[in-house]
């Protein structure tokens, strides 16, 4: 018999949701995640994936999978600390450390994970965190597990930053600094040589996750190189499963930083290894990263062609500078309504809404991605342009 105490507060909860517009469906695919999804049998143009560069459904990249799991498995098999560590987990580090321009790099088994490893393990109750208002959520709570002082600073507001370091290096131990380094809702680029020098002349520590930069941002190496930061950034965190188009995440930093990690951070002590066919793959992406520009051009092409596109229709897309292309509506349910005549139209864009983003400041998120055609992009903003007439958005 189930406890109607959890019944009841389930259904309350899910019945607001819905009354509110915020109630997100799950949409299972029936196809690859590519520039082209098949969503309930309909064939749709994706505009929703984070697969910037289409690696997630590259030939190179499967092969590479099916030959590793031929030879090392399906599975690592233990944690990394006992034997799930595989020859492939470590010439992977040797690969992110120098994609990341840095002497060392330590791979977990999600970008979530990363965070939540990191973070708890350089910082205690005795220190401070100062984060940007807008950060990620698995910053959030990486920041909480490590029962540091939490210190919001306004997002990318300098004079805030510093003003709050300053009060915050007289009243605790260490103190870090932590920001994403593109921010996923809106798009806009950490200021980066600002929080650098603020934290040097306070003595911060410096964390950047840059799951969104990498691959796209820094010729593909990411935020901190897109600023030459890549020797005064103390931390930095990144995932495999977007630019580079698999699964994890990583840390990059000193070596002396990823030795005290593999001894104190609870997912490489406590959860199983990424599996050999997903290393295998992420080190594909990396060759092929670090040895041709060509997808990041694309990807960049078709970001400006698509933004530009939408804002002559008359669309505000907001401040983003990266390829992520927030479509602003405003309030939670038309937004929902938007999206849900996006899909009914063949483009599947998903509406963006509280809690994940401020109310009242709804969007419909595009990804423009590097494997998308100019005839789909095209085809995409005709439909924007006929729903925002009809539903009366432009």
């Amino acid at each position: 018999m189930t406890s109607k105490t959890l019944e009841d507060f389930l259904e309350a909860g899910i019945r607001e949701l819905k009354e509110q517009g915020l109630f997100n469906e799950v949409d299972p695919l029936e196809s690859p995640n590519g520039p082209q999804i098949t969503l309930n049998g309909k064939e749709m143009i994706n505009l929703s994936s984070n697969n910037y560069l289409g690696l997630a459904t590259d030939e190179r990249l499967k092969a590479k999978a099916i030959q590793a799991i031929e030879t090392d498995g399906v599975g690592a098999g233990a944690v990394r600390s006992i034997n799930g560590t595989l020859q492939l987990h470590l010439r992977l580090e040797e690969k992110l450390a120098a994609f990341k321009h840095t002497e060392a790099a330590l791979a977990y088994q999600s970008g979530f994970n990363a965070n939540v490893a990191a973070i708890p393990a350089v910082m205690d109750r005795n220190d401070a965190i100062l984060s940007d208002e807008l950060n990620h959520a698995s910053i959030i709570d990486g920041c909480r597990l490590s029962r540091a002082k939490i210190i919001p600073y306004k997002h990318s507001d300098m004079d805030d930053l510093r003003e709050k370091a300053k009060e915050a290096t007289e009243q605790y131990g260490k103190v870090m600094v932590i920001t994403d380094g593109v921010f996923s809702m809106d798009g806009d680029v950490a200021k980066l040589p600002e929080i650098v020098e603020i934290a040097e002349a306070f003595d911060l520590i410096t964390y950047v996750d840059d799951a969104h930069g990498s691959g796209v941002l820094g010729e593909g190496a990411g935020t901190v190189k897109h600023f030459n930061l890549s020797d005064r950034i103390d931390m930095q965190m990144g995932t495999l499963s977007k630019a580079i188009g698999v699964v994890g995440g990583y840390v990059a930093g000193r070596q002396s930083l990823i030795e005290w990690l593999k001894v104190r951070s609870r997912p490489f002590l406590f959860s199983t290894s990424l599996t050999p066919g997903d290393v295998a793959a992420t080190i594909e992406a990396l060759d092929i990263l670090t040895t041709s520009k060509d997808l990041q051009t694309r990807l960049w092409e078709n970001a400006r062609y698509f933004q530009e596109g939408l804002r002559a229709i008359g669309f505000d897309t907001g401040k983003t500078e990266t390829p992520i292309t927030p479509c602003i509506i405003g309030d939670e349910k038309e937004t929902q309504q938007f999206s849900q005549r996006l899909m009914e139209e063949g483009i599947y864009a998903k509406s963006i809404v509280f809690p994940t983003v401020p109310r009242g400041t709804g969007r419909v998120r595009n990804m423009p991605i590097a494997a998308h055609t100019r005839d789909m992009l095209d085809e995409a903003l005709a439909k924007y342009k006929t729903i925002g007439k009809e539903l009366n958005v432009i």
